[in-house]
């Protein structure tokens, strides 16, 4: 009966720490201007509706000239 458990324990071990970590990487986001939204981007909320249109999950205003910038994962 101990060598069993001595097995079992042993095999349990072994499983245990060839067991790898597995880290979630992050996706990569793309970004593209947008075609469809015209002068200065004040609101984020805004440009992301634009770029929805698009076919983007959403986008930012960005940059010195405040441009839409449409974002979806790559």
């Amino acid at each position: 009966m101990e060598r069993k458990f001595l097995g079992c324990f042993w095999l349990l071990l072994v499983l245990l720490a060839s067991h790898e970590e597995l880290v979630p990487t992050e996706a990569r986001v793309c970004e593209s201007q947008s075609h469809k939204f015209h002068g200065t981007c004040a609101s984020d909320h805004n440009c992301g509706l634009v770029c929805k249109d698009e076919g983007f999950s959403g986008g930012k205003c960005r940059g010195f000239r405040r441009r839409c910038f449409c974002t979806k994962t790559c």
